[in-house]
């Protein structure tokens, strides 16, 4: 068996940081909590962007969004950019993406064409005969949904027709051609045609080709859930009882010092004209007392709580099927060399400071990742560490653990050191961006092990949380007088960290 070691990345999509059985006792997830107990966790991991394409980009790029292009949602990143699957192939190993990518647009243009879009997406027989490359993966099976989402296509739906689901539209496609919002909390299709199931079972059929290749292997399985809808087959829809979890609210005046949007998400009909902003759905800013759910537009208490159990019904279900992958791994003989890493793109809100899904709010709870690493043998079983990652330094890492050079080009920070329990920090600060629209939504984030501080595009307003004595962030101490020489403090440290986010020069090595 070839010595070097193997890489298994697993992601969830949108699932809030503290929602692991091993931390939380009111959910459930048996193999996350093995994770736990034979890894190392790492509880300041952060995201660079809190929304899908831009941190995807990043984990495969090792670059923040405003480096490799892709800063949004409906961008795309441009097929010309290095992805770290290249290096891995460079270097011999197999390189494979199976479940969510997301770097590409729902629409395609002549200028920028996307594979991603309709109607290639729905064209299974393009799909029959496409397996990559892509991005740096020499092979790609790939979905485009969350829940019962019309976008069905792709790999995932060949895989339905060839385990003998002839109608899975049943399940997806409405006569309107969008989400049957007529569906809610459970989800009518078998366990054994839902994503999850697809994703652990191509996953481990990877593994087993790759054992019997004896090839080292950069595979990442990325799952869907628990982004909504909130959406999950029986018996899950029915595993948490909504009266017996806690489910978070609105803390009364938490938003009075905040930025005036902050407020407004708490009104029925806010008007957001001043930041030339009228709303954009999930990801703008919106009335969060609101959230278009079935045929309700506006929840009820008890809507919220069925939604919590719901949503974490889906991580309890994707737990199970992560679990067959790191079943298959230990039957293979593949766990010794492998490194897994588990993480999600970003994080989600389910009732914390009155917000629901995710928007231009840098909160802990929309930014801070579930973040654990296995690797027997080399990084510490059972361990914590408070050490600040970014999804910006996953692909440095992984080379570096490999003995595979990290290009310049890439920003993130190497963590390999700090993985294996050597050393304490590699890095004293995130950075979280988030734009919308080139005039509207633009705030970035800068934390450090103590303190928070939001600044935003041509405002004079913004954010600072002292994280340490307010971890839930109920006091912004922006504008208090006591922490004006914190605050200028900070805003310098932020502007250096900006200025070094540039692609790493080449060495200089002689004066002329």
């Amino acid at each position: 068996m070839s010595k070097k070691p193997n890489i298994l990345l697993i992601t969830s999509d949108q699932q809030h940081w503290n929602t692991i059985g091993a931390f939380n006792d009111e959910i459930r997830t048996p193999n996350l909590d093995r994770l736990v107990r034979e890894g190392t966790v790492f509880n300041r991991a952060y995201c660079p962007n809190p929304t899908c394409t831009p941190s995807r980009a990043s984990i495969i790029t090792g670059q923040y969004p405003s480096q490799h292009g892709a800063w949004t949602l409906g961008t795309k990143l441009l097929e010309d950019r290095r992805c770290v699957g290249e290096d891995f192939s460079e270097a011999g190993y197999r390189t494979a993406l199976i479940g969510k990518a997301h770097f590409q647009p729902l629409r395609s243009t002549e200028e920028y064409p996307s594979l991603e879009a309709y109607p290639v997406l729905q064209d299974l027989e393009f799909w029959d005969g496409f397996e990559g490359p892509f991005y740096g993966f020499d092979h790609v099976e790939l979905a485009r949904n969350h829940t019962n989402e019309a976008h069905v296509g792709q790999h995932y739906a060949l895989w339905m027709e060839e385990k003998g689901c002839a109608n899975w539209r049943d399940y997806f496609l409405p006569p309107t051609g969008t989400m049957d919002r007529s569906v809610t909390y459970k989800w009518p299709i078998p366990e054994q045609y839902h994503y999850n199931t697809w994703i652990a079972e191509r996953t481990n059929n990877l593994l087993e080709q790759y054992r019997d290749e004896d090839s080292p292997f950069f595979l990442w399985a990325s799952f869907f859930d628990p982004h909504p809808e909130y959406l999950v087959p029986e018996p899950w829809d029915t595993m948490y009882d909504p009266e017996s979890l806690t489910i978070p609210g609105l803390t009364p005046g938490e938003h009075d010092a905040n930025p005036p949007h902050f407020g407004k998400t708490q009104e029925d009909n806010p008007d957001f004209s001043d930041l030339l902003e009228s709303g954009y759905g999930i990801h703008g800013y919106r009335s969060h007392l609101y959230y278009e759910y079935g045929d309700k537009f506006k929840l009820t208490n008890d809507d919220r709580k069925k939604i919590v159990s719901t949503y974490y019904g889906m991580i309890s279900m994707m737990d199970r099927d992560i679990g067959k992958i790191l079943d298959k791994l230990d039957a293979l003989g593949l766990a010794e060399n492998t490194i897994v890493v588990f993480t999600t793109d970003h994080g989600h809100f389910f009732g914390q400071h009155g917000l629901q899904a995710k928007g231009g709010f840098h909160y802990e709870d929309l930014i801070r990742l579930p973040f654990i690493v296995r690797y027997p043998g080399q990084v510490p079983a059972g361990a914590t560490s408070d050490a600040i990652q970014s999804l910006v330094d996953l692909a440095p890492t992984l080379l570096s653990l490999c003995g595979l050079p990290v290009p310049h080009a890439m920003t993130g920070v190497d963590q390999s050191g700090v993985w294996k329990g050597v050393c304490g920090s590699a890095r004293d600060h995130a950075i979280c961006e988030f734009r919308h629209e080139a005039t509207t939504i633009h705030q970035k984030t800068y934390v450090d092990q103590r303190y928070k501080i939001t600044v935003y595009y041509n405002q004079t307003y913004g954010e600072l949380f002292d994280l340490l004595e307010d971890p839930d962030e109920l006091r912004n101490l922006w504008d208090d007088p006591a922490h004006l020489a914190l605050k200028m403090e900070l805003l310098l440290k932020y502007i250096w960290a900006e200025l070094g986010k540039e692609p790493m020069p080449m060495p200089r090595i002689w004066h002329a």
